[in-house]
């Protein structure tokens, strides 16, 4: 066997070439500062105390300069004669280098690298001696190098006028409408000497396929070796083995394991998720020379793209059951990925299943994230789509950059493709709608913008390397060659809402499949607070501003607030209603869709998570607290849901039923008084299949409001709850809220037990400004009067009823009727 030794330690970074402030000279110039390693540049020199935190107040602006930089990382590697003679090879391998870098032992270059996204295996053997060895990994200034190749490629149109296209770096370390421009440069993926002899394992590809009560593993296995010898690669799987002869001189073969009985894997809401381990060995001379292990599930997947009368679906079919996509986009999760391990993964994809997603969308513009995110959505059951990394922009072919990405789509391919969770590549991120309506046809004047990456390049990688993995060219993408954002064909992204529309227009869209959409909202008030230290803090003021990147978000902000509740003048009032006006624009957004299933069949929201503590889309926000948005997706994906929707001048009751259990009662229609005086009603029998939707016409005694500014709407089926408010908010008569509070401590925390007095909307109770550590398990809570509801709390010990009834502690949509 081989021997791996982690080179994570002695490592140091300093400035070579670039505008240093003066006051850092001495030490970044003259001398140099400890480095981590994983890491990057800005975390080393905030270990220092050299930078303030780039996350706080204006600071992102004051350390652009960190990216105009070229830096030197060095370590001394010491190696004994014993380990230096024990091995025929020795390699030093990277597993990731942001990003163009040059690699130099003991004096010798032995590497030029400049791509982010790949791991860079180096031979030293022969370079490296006995005794103290010096390492150095020089990089260039990310945004020098990026500028200077889009003069060499030629100007390519992008949403930002930094050149992210022209270099093989997460597109969003240049800045995005939701994150900072860092531009970071490191050693942020490990790194180790590797010495082995005789033969080790290049690539072992894995796949595995359910058949009928079993399975089938398949493994691809290439070896790099010293000599031409005859070696066996044995698989073992589930109680089951096999073996495969490589030949002298052959670099390669393939063995397939047949496992007579197993349990099918399936999507969390759907069944378990069971995962059976892989062991390949590669043997030679009686002796084991490399080992590998992978966690694979069997299922069967595909997309029904077959044309019907509505168009081109875009269906996901598992173990050939249809299932309702309820997906959230991931963008990384933190502007410097190194910061993110396997527990906060945990913490993040932990979250994204309790809020009743089974999809996890990775968007094209960050980066290809660890393995612990994948092993992770296999075990929690969350099924992950994966961009190439492609954004927004229109990317040169040429070389050297078309071989950067045919290796970088090779090796990630080939790292990802076991995993059960892996449900499709795809090519890009809105390139292909970009070249079609953002005026790239007439800018570009006949230069390549991708498209051999989409069309020819990266699905021939995956036919060679994954070819059970489905692929799409791009998302949005029309698999019948129609417009690719075209919603009734295929997948489509919705933005126009946010951007110059209102949120209740998601209701004139019928899409087959909803990839993007999504609506502002600012982060939690404790993650706010803390890291904008404005005096006074307002909407515009300067912190605040810096950390909104959306092109004139703020205008968008209250453009679609004040649609539907005035706009309030004190920042906290403010902030609830920008929270809560996101919250009920994805409600209605994601409610409308579901009522459209099986027809629409899935939608993928803009956003789960934050990297940063920010104004954005995200539901979960930069230090991961769960926004009231979070609430809404929680409820909106629940596994049975009604609501009440307009359809063709009429209401109707749309109930949805994402269980494997008949859902069968009696559907209670209820025109209602605010004041809880009922003003007419319907009752009927209903039965909404398993994994199915029913659709019912509300008669017009429950339909056709007599006094619409005072009268709601109620649906409930089996203690499911659905209502319509007949005009906006801003004009209707609600009350203000009338609330008793109690605290009772339990096992777990706190139950805050909330009775109304009065028609309440969206009762939510933001726990963080109690204790910014606390949690609570559910909001967006309409009450009728006399009703209760109990919010149970985690991560706070007090039982003090006063902090639960503070002001601006438990909040609704009644406080935004004249606020203050």
């Amino acid at each position: 066997m081989g021997v791996l030794r982690g080179l994570d330690r002695g490592w140091t970074v300093r400035a070579m070439a670039g505008p240093v402030p003066a006051h850092l000279t001495g030490a970044l110039v003259d001398g140099c500062v400890q480095a981590t390693v994983p890491g990057v540049v800005h975390l080393d020199l905030l270990a220092a105390g050299l930078i303030p935190d780039p996350h706080l107040d204006l600071n992102e602006s004051l350390l652009t300069w960190i990216g105009l930089v070229d830096w030197a990382y060095s370590t001394t590697v010491e190696v004994s004669p014993d380990e230096l003679a024990g091995a025929q090879r020795h390699e030093i391998v990277f597993s990731g280098l942001d990003t163009v870098a040059t690699v130099v032992l003991n004096g010798h270059v032995i590497a030029e690298v400049a791509n982010q996204h790949c791991t860079h295996r180096l031979d030293v053997t022969g370079i490296l001696t006995e005794g103290d060895n010096l390492l150095e990994v020089r990089l260039r200034s990310p945004v020098k190098y990026a500028n200077a190749q889009s003069l060499t490629y030629g100007a390519r149109p992008g949403p930002y006028p930094m050149p992210f296209e022209a270099i093989r770096k997460s597109a969003c370390s240049f800045g995005w409408d939701w994150g900072p421009a860092t531009f970071t440069s490191g050693i942020w993926r490990p790194v180790h000497l590797e010495s082995w002899s005789g033969a080790r394992f290049d690539e072992v590809l894995v796949r595995a396929d359910a058949v009928g009560d079993g399975g089938c593993v398949e493994v691809v296995a290439r070896v790099a070796s010293t000599s031409d010898a005859v070696r066996t690669v044995t698989v073992s799987v589930a109680g089951a083995c096999a073996s495969a002869t490589i030949a002298a001189g052959e670099s390669g073969a393939t063995a397939s394991v047949e496992c007579a009985t197993v349990d099918r894997w399936w999507p969390t809401g759907h069944g378990d998720q069971p995962l059976y381990d892989v062991e390949v060995e590669l043997v030679g001379d009686g002796a084991v020379l490399d080992r590998v292990r992978r966690r694979v599930g069997f299922r069967t997947l595909r997309w029904d793209t077959t044309p019907d009368a509505a168009g081109t679906p875009f269906q996901l079919v598992v173990n050939d059951r249809a299932i309702l996509v309820k997906g959230v986009n991931w963008i990384p999760d933190d502007s410097f990925p190194v910061r993110v391990d396997r527990a906060r993964y945990s913490e993040r994809l932990t979250q994204a299943r309790a809020a009743n997603a089974n999809l996890v969308r990775v968007w094209g513009g960050g980066i290809y994230e660890s393995d612990s995110f994948y092993d992770l959505c296999d075990e929690l059951g969350l099924l992950t789509w994966q961009d190439f990394l492609f954004a927004c922009a229109a990317y040169p072919e040429e070389e050297p950059l078309r071989s950067e990405v045919e290796a970088e789509a090779r090796q990630n391919v080939a790292r990802l493709a076991h995993h059960t969770s892996l449900a499709l590549l795809t090519g890009n991120n809105e390139n292909l709608w970009g070249y079609e309506d953002w005026g790239w046809k007439e800018r570009l004047d006949g230069r390549t913008w991708g498209a051999h990456y989409y069309d020819e390049l990266l699905p021939a990688v995956v036919a060679e390397v994954a070819p059970h993995v489905p692929y799409a060219p791009g998302s949005p993408f029309s698999p019948g060659g129609q417009h690719p954002n075209d919603p009734s064909h295929g997948t489509t992204h919705l933005w126009e809402q946010w951007n110059s529309l209102d949120w209740v227009t998601y209701r004139d869209v019928t899409p087959r499949f909803v990839a993007e959409f999504g609506w502002q909202g600012p982060p939690t008030w404790s993650t706010l607070t803390a890291a904008i230290s404005d005096d006074p803090l307002t909407p515009e003021s300067p912190g605040m501003l810096a950390h909104q990147k959306a092109v004139d978000g703020n205008a968008k902000l209250v453009g679609g607030l004040v649609r539907h509740h005035r706009v309030p003048d004190d920042m906290q009032t403010w902030h609830w209603a920008m929270q809560l006006n996101q919250a009920n624009a994805i409600t209605c957004a994601l409610g409308w869709f579901r009522s459209l299933a099986p027809s629409c069949s899935g939608a993928v929201v803009w956003q789960l998570n934050d990297c940063w503590p920010v104004t954005s889309w995200a539901a979960i926000d930069g230090s991961g607290r769960e926004k009231p948005l979070y609430f809404a997706l929680q409820n909106a994906f629940a596994p049975r849901v009604v609501s009440v929707q307009p359809r063709g001048g009429r209401l109707v009751a749309s109930l949805g039923n994402d269980t494997d259990v008949p859902w069968e009662g009696s559907l209670t229609c209820r025109r209602l008084r605010f004041d809880g005086t009922q003003c007419g009603s319907h009752e009927a029998a209903v039965t909404v299949p398993a994994r199915g939707s029913v659709t019912i016409d509300l008669p017009a005694v429950v339909a056709k409001a007599a006094d619409p500014a005072s009268e709601v709407v109620v649906v409930e089926a089996l203690g499911t709850r659905g209502s319509w408010f007949f005009c906006e908010p801003r004009d209707s008569a609600l009350p203000p809220a009338a609330l008793e509070v109690s605290v009772a401590a339990t096992d777990a925390g706190l139950d805050v037990s909330v009775t109304a007095r009065t028609l309440v909307r969206d009762l939510t109770l933001l726990i963080d400004k109690v204790d910014p550590s606390a949690r609570v398990d559910r909001g967006l809570v309409t009450l009728l009067p006399g009703e209760s509801a109990t919010f149970r709390v985690t991560g706070v010990g007090s039982l003090d009823v006063g902090a639960m009834c503070a002001p601006g502690i438990l909040r609704c949509g009644n406080e935004l009727m004249n606020p203050t």
